[in-house]
């Protein structure tokens, strides 16, 4: 799969500044949307079981978020209203997209077909009502669904190298930088001896969520990642 489209696309809706505003509206911090907007699928639930379904999060940042959040609303409030906003994202930014219709029926595919064992986070987001939008909608929200599939994938290969959540970050693409971005304290381990292990970690998230696409044919396949792509660039062409 083209993950990181996938990437890119499921989770566009997030650093929107239409998002950002409305977590404002709501009371809400741009950090406290981002953990409460994920986490707040599994419900009204103790901080430190978001901090372990989120995975690479440090867990004092992720109890600091959920904690501002929960003042303002529930937790399935916060995930509603992301939903809310991916919908509407995907209603901006993907209804005019090239073939998205079937990009829409390979996605929903591929969201209906993954095995969410393990993968908690994957598991509450598709168990939340969707709502019936038109194309663009219901690609952001499917394209969101994988990438949390993918995410949570990436926590099992995690764990499967022996790696801590900082060491996965640093040795990943963004480096130090990511695990700042995610709560984690410097000093930081080395970076060289890390390698590997990452590099095989982000293997077996490959694998576990190319798992999505095994119900389809080589043609579908091959046909489902030059859709990602294209529509990745055409939303994004720089």
């Amino acid at each position: 799969m083209a993950a990181p489209a996938v990437n890119r696309l499921g989770g566009a809706f997030l650093e929107c500044p239409r998002t950002l505003r409305r977590a404002r509206e709501l009371g809400l911090t741009g950090w406290a949307c981002y953990v409460a907007g994920r986490g707040g699928a599994l419900g009204d639930v103790r901080p430190d079981t978001v901090a372990a379904a989120l995975g690479l999060i440090a867990p004092d940042a992720v109890r600091d978020a959920w904690d501002a959040a929960r003042r303002a609303l529930s937790p399935r409030e916060v995930a509603a209203h992301m939903l809310a906003e991916c919908c509407r994202w995907g209603s901006e930014h993907l209804d005019d997209a090239p073939k998205i219709d079937r990009l829409v029926e390979l996605t929903e595919k591929a969201v209906l077909a993954a095995d969410a064992s393990g993968l908690p986070l994957f598991a509450a987001w598709r168990a939340m009502p969707v709502p019936d939008d038109g194309p663009g909608a219901r690609a952001a929200v499917a394209l969101h669904l994988l990438r949390e599939h993918r995410a949570g994938a990436l926590l099992l290969g995690v764990r499967a190298a022996g790696l801590s959540p900082v060491q996965a970050l640093v040795a990943g693409p963004e480096g130090e930088a990511s695990a700042v971005a995610f709560g984690w304290q410097p000093p930081y381990p080395p970076v060289g001896p890390l390698l590997r292990r990452r590099a095989w970690a982000d293997a077996v998230a490959d694998r576990t969520a190319g798992q999505a696409v095994t119900t389809f044919t080589p043609a579908e396949r091959a046909e489902f990642v030059t859709l990602l792509r294209t529509t990745a660039t055409t939303v994004f062409p720089r």
